[in-house]
């Protein structure tokens, strides 16, 4: 069965596993797309930041970790998991940053 030939059901909707798994994958598509423009402002902070010594940023880290817990707690999302994928997003874009920033710059 094509990809689009099942309908996107919400979670509580779904009744069989074809439909969970059209969900699960349209919501990956999705996932991807934001990952996609997140590194994409990653990209923008390697050609805006000033030196190297700028690329990591512990205060910003914080601040965003304190922003998706906040987040996760308003939806009512599992804040340790949150915390946990947001740790180890944030290292991989600050790597993305350094690797982007080095190959600019020298």
């Amino acid at each position: 069965m094509g990809r689009h030939m099942t309908e996107i059901r919400d979670p509580d909707d779904c009744s069989t596993m074809t439909e969970v798994r059209a969900g699960v994958d349209d919501v990956d598509r999705q996932v991807v797309a934001l990952l996609k423009r997140r590194f994409g402002y990653m990209d923008a902070a390697a050609r805006i930041k000033p030196d190297r010594a700028a690329v990591r940023d512990e205060w910003r880290k914080a601040d965003v970790l304190a922003k998706v817990d906040a987040s996760a707690a308003e939806m009512g999302v599992d804040r340790q998991l949150m915390t946990r994928l947001y740790e180890d997003l944030i290292e991989t874009s600050i790597a993305h940053e350094f690797d982007v920033f080095d190959r600019t710059r020298n």
